[in-house]
């Protein structure tokens, strides 16, 4: 089952939609940094050098990660658990299974 077919009312706008400018353009500097690993590795730069730089390509998505989790919880979550019921129950659980893919 995908996010769409799981309440699609219970969201009607999503949670990061205020600040997506800022998200789009850390995504943009993530992107730049991949490149500049790429344009290390065709330079056969020195492996530490590259593993620094992917650690902090991996820190910079992690912090992306949980601002849109934590944009999802207080704005559709939030929203279900005040209509309860069902669609309650179906965006914690989705929530659960977003953190356990985070946490792999």
């Amino acid at each position: 089952m995908t996010t769409q077919e799981i309440a699609p009312d219970a969201c009607h706008t999503h949670g990061y939609s205020p600040q997506k400018q800022e998200y789009l353009r850390r995504l943009k500097l993530i992107e730049g940094q991949v490149r500049g690993v790429a344009r290390m590795v065709e330079a056969d730069e020195y492996c530490i050098d590259v593993l620094t730089q992917t650690s902090a390509i991996t820190s910079a998505l992690k912090a992306v990660n949980l601002a849109l989790l934590k944009d999802h919880l207080e704005h559709c979550v939030a929203e279900a658990v005040r209509e309860g019921g069902e669609t309650a129950q179906e965006k914690f659980d989705e929530v659960m299974a977003a953190v356990k893919r985070l946490a792999k």
